[in-house]
């Protein structure tokens, strides 16, 4: 983990099994015991470390520490007590309309890492690795008010009649791929907290619009989910842990 031991809040760093085993969703954070905002920060520097569909990275972090504007914020997710009693805020954000931004990076970043020589030297990953984000992504993304989705969900569905076929390709799905790619990164960013003693609520309870207005989103940003920080106050966890027993959703095949 990238957090520098001097700047850690606890004695010892958590393994990745204790931290998942101390993170609870904490209402009520100690209002006398501040988070450290660097510290925080190398945090979503984890988050951004995580799995992402096609490595699109599809994401934005908004890190707040205003006060005035964790009121805003507060106040858009209905002043529940986590978002109102947390020391800062973090919102995640689903940004699909990104694509062609972050489909290039990954286009300068291969051909940066397969040097410097003319296309017709590179070898078939290579060449493959670049008609990927060249042709194939934008081929998935690129939509016109959704009709292009539906046509392409037709051509893949009348494919998948006779081999395997990816099916999520409409305007909808793709949506879905960026949120899920999100809340990965938000996974990571939950962990990597509580493996240094500090807690978090992820918060869906929200008026997102007015959460777009407060941090001047783009009408085509998304909002995944607003994350409370702070350290929990003993009334903070509001019961024991519950559970589905795990033989009831383990299947092995």
């Amino acid at each position: 983990m990238r957090v520098q031991r001097s700047q850690i809040p606890m004695k010892t760093e958590k393994t990745v099994t204790e931290a998942i085993a101390y993170r609870r969703s904490v209402r009520i954070y100690k209002p006398d015991e501040e988070i450290d905002t660097e510290v925080v920060k190398q945090c979503l520097e984890n988050a951004a470390l995580a799995p992402t569909s096609s490595n699109l990275q599809l994401w934005e972090f908004y890190h707040i520490t205003s006060k005035d504007v964790q009121k805003k914020i507060s106040a858009a997710c209905f002043n529940q007590p986590a978002a109102k009693t947390a020391k800062q805020l973090v919102v995640i954000v689903a940004r699909k309309k990104l694509w062609r931004t972050r489909a290039k990076a990954n286009l300068n970043f291969l051909k940066k890492s397969f040097g410097d020589k003319p296309i017709e030297k590179y070898d078939s990953k290579e060449k493959f690795a670049i008609s990927y984000y060249k042709k194939l992504i934008p081929s998935l993304y690129f939509d016109f008010f959704g009709i292009l989705g539906l046509l392409r969900y037709f051509v893949f569905f009348m494919v998948g009649l006779f081999k395997p076929a990816y099916r999520q390709v409409r305007h909808s799905d793709m949506r879905i791929v960026a949120h899920k790619s999100a809340a990965l990164a938000a996974q990571n960013f939950m962990i990597s907290m509580a493996a240094i003693g500090y807690d978090t609520c992820p918060m869906e309870g929200s008026d997102t619009l007015r959460i777009k207005r407060i941090l001047g989103l783009p009408g085509s940003a998304e909002i995944n989910m607003v994350i409370a920080c702070g350290v929990r106050d003993p009334e903070g966890v509001y019961g024991p842990r519950f559970r589905i027993p795990f033989k009831q959703v383990y299947k092995e095949i």
